[in-house]
């Protein structure tokens, strides 16, 4: 598939070169090729393509590349996996990559991986209030610990510390950590998943990928009626996620899809509890991802609210947490392109990860 321009593909003639960046996830990949500074961004091209359809990801960059007049030296990679000494393994992908032989194939001085996640966060002290919709105002603590949670693919997490004067962001697997259900409901959803599978994360039960299995689960219990027509679309189709949260979310919904729906909701409210305590994360909790951004309705309700802050001794504090939704789309794009532009700005080549800092205005949300 052949590079979509969005902008002009082409160089201002001054300055360093551009950067080229990526946002790697399980079903898409964005590619941009940029240049200015982290305050005046200018995407000089930018195209996204089907993961799974692109030959791999130095195919896809090779071919990105391939008759543009500005070229870069330097690339900035976001991916959907752990990045551990410059390698990376894309867990719902199947891709390994490695920052040298990329960086020799595409002929470039530099590639720097990075966790999708912390991409993401990269952003989030820069995210304006237009950008969020917030569930739980809560109590901003100046410098505390931002909290991202991302169910999208998969599920990912990261979280920002503030080091005095600086955000810094980390990287997380914690969606990979044991699923705690809560509830007879979702005991039973435990106890289902573990027939099929050896490890029941968070992740496979809270992602894109665990809706179709969460309305079987619910099928198979006959908890809701499913709609005719939704049945059949589902026979025909190979990705079966978008069909249920579009019939979940209809105006007049399949019952199993909405029940489906509300399900994950609710597994998704407990564990981003769970990860705003994991990490004390009195600065806010953000989810990213479309399927919040989609799901924006359910959310709202109380049920999520409640799920969320019901943590026992600690409820008190959860019911302090400013709770948003990231309603901008591709925020880890745009983190990854303010992380690289560190290089114009630095002129010192692209900083590694633990040089990751951004210093915001004011935490987004806040007040």
């Amino acid at each position: 598939m052949p590079p979509r321009t969005t902008s002009a593909d082409a160089s201002s003639g001054e300055g360093p070169p551009p950067v080229l960046v990526a946002d790697v996830g399980a079903t898409s990949t964005r590619l941009a090729l940029v240049a200015g500074h982290r305050t005046s961004p200018s995407i000089l091209k930018e195209t996204m393509l089907p993961s799974r359809e692109c030959g791999g990801l130095e195919t896809a960059l090779r071919d990105f590349l391939r008759g543009s007049s500005a070229r870069p030296r330097d690339a900035v990679l976001a991916v959907a996996g752990p990045v551990v000494d410059g390698r990376a393994s894309l867990t719902n992908l199947g891709w390994t990559l490695d920052e040298g032989p990329l960086a020799a194939a595409l002929g470039l001085r530099s590639v720097r991986l990075v966790n999708d996640l912390v991409a993401m966060a990269f952003a989030v002290p820069d995210l304006q209030p237009d950008m969020l919709s917030t569930l739980q105002a809560g109590h901003h603590a100046p410098g505390g610990t931002l909290a991202v949670i991302a169910p999208g693919t998969g599920l990912g997490e990261a979280f920002l510390t503030w080091d005095g004067s600086e955000y810094r962001p980390h990287p997380s697997e914690g969606g990979h950590v044991d699923f705690a259900p809560v509830g007879r409901l979702q005991h039973d959803l435990l106890d289902y998943f573990r027939d099929r599978y050896d490890h029941v994360s968070c992740e496979r039960v809270c992602s894109g990928r665990a809706l179709p299995e969460l309305y079987e689960f619910l099928r198979a219990r006959k908890a809701a009626p499913e709609t005719e027509a939704v049945a059949r679309r589902l026979e025909t189709v190979s990705d079966r996620t978008p069909v249920i949260v579009e019939a979940g979310l209809a105006a007049t919904p399949c019952p199993l899809s909405l029940a489906t729906l509300e399900l994950f909701a609710a597994i998704l409210a407990a564990e981003a509890g769970n990860f705003a305590l994991r990490v004390l994360a009195t600065g806010g909790v953000y989810l990213g991802g479309g399927l919040p951004r989609r799901l924006l309705p359910l959310l709202k309700g109380s049920g999520f609210l409640a799920r969320f802050g019901r943590k026992g001794r600690l409820a008190s504090l959860l019911a302090r947490t400013p709770l948003h939704v990231i309603i901008r789309p591709n925020v880890g794009l745009r983190g990854a392109i303010r992380w690289a532009l560190r290089l114009t700005d630095s002129g010192a080549g692209v900083p590694p990860p633990g040089g990751l800092t951004v210093s915001p205005a004011g935490a987004p949300g806040a007040g």
